[in-house]
């Protein structure tokens, strides 16, 4: 028993553990799941080895093992991304992820690397860093989201005579940092209750901010409303800037960028609107809305007005 995938025969076990990994991702990826839906089978495929690698990665830090622990688990997923990336996993490993990704290294140019980053990320989560300015952080986003960009891109690829893809890389790197920044303007309230404070010290202590947000409520006499809006002015600039990258890519990869970036813009927007409400509880948008965003993208409407804005000097 064997697929296909672009003529390529496709055997059973391979089969089977990109199954796997598409429930994963069905089941966890949320937001992420709704831009993958649109794409080709192979890359529909590739996408979710590489989310069922990354969510297990997160897992580890976001579990209940003390730090050490977490270590040990990430070093040893560290070592397995080096099997995979030296093509050690046999198709008949006992873990469908490797078994998956593996396949999808040896069908894309999917730049591995960008794992060991975001390995690296989880890390600093694990060891509890903090972030003086947003250059620093900047360079967390960079691990834990920019590198899944550049991931993702080694999938997608680029048209062929796409303007200025050299820079495709870049774009989808600051588009990564733009949707990890709208993740940590909605988690302000998770992460506090957890003793986290991802935004830089820096605006706290701009905005009167620099105590945190203990029991998830901002310091007396704190601008909460005036950070919050500050962190969203740079948010839109990285999505205006990311966003270049869609008129470089094919419809169907295009879409699913357009998808995910429109549902994060859209929470983005109702952050903006209410800042409050990222400390009453996790601001969503509904599944209806996620899906009209979903056919925006396929239908082109979001990557035709990237171009358009691009063009004009405006995006």
């Amino acid at each position: 028993m064997s697929g296909t995938v672009n003529g390529s025969d496709v055997s059973a076990p391979v089969l089977a553990a990109y199954s796997y990994c598409e429930a994963v991702t069905g089941q966890q990826a949320g937001n992420f799941s709704y831009g993958i839906r649109l794409l080709p089978t192979p890359k529909r495929r590739a996408m979710s080895a590489l989310y069922a690698f990354s969510r297990r990665i997160d897992d580890i830090g976001d579990g209940s093992l003390d730090p050490a622990a977490k270590q040990r688990r990430l070093e040893e997923s560290r070592a397995l991304l080096g099997r995979i990336r030296e093509g050690k996993v046999a198709e008949d490993d006992t873990d469908p992820v490797a078994v998956a990704l593996t396949h999808a290294a040896r069908r894309f140019p999917i730049p591995l690397g960008g794992l060991d980053e975001l390995i690296d990320g989880v890390q600093m989560d694990v060891r509890g860093e903090t972030y003086e300015t947003w250059e620093d952080l900047a360079g967390y986003c960079r691990c834990v989201a920019g590198a899944i960009g550049r991931l993702s891109l080694g999938v997608f690829g680029t048209v062929p005579g796409a303007r200025d893809a050299a820079r495709a890389a870049e774009y989808a790197d600051t588009l990564g940092l733009a949707l990890q920044l709208t993740n940590i303007l909605r988690d302000v309230r998770e992460d506090a209750l957890g003793g986290r404070t991802y935004l830089p010290s820096d605006d706290l202590a701009k905005f009167g901010c620099a105590a945190g947000f203990g029991a998830a409520r901002p310091p007396a006499g704190a601008d909460f409303t005036g950070l919050v809006h500050f962190e969203v002015r740079r948010a839109r600039a990285l999505f205006a800037e990311g966003m270049r990258l869609l008129p470089m890519l094919d419809r169907r990869s295009g879409a699913c960028v357009a998808a995910m970036s429109g549902i994060y813009r859209r929470l983005l927007d109702r952050i903006a609107a209410d800042p409050e409400a990222v400390l009453r509880g996790r601001v969503s948008l509904p599944a209806h809305e996620k899906v009209y965003v979903a056919v925006r993208g396929l239908s082109g409407l979001d990557a035709r007005d990237v171009a358009r804005r691009t063009a004009g000097g405006r995006a």
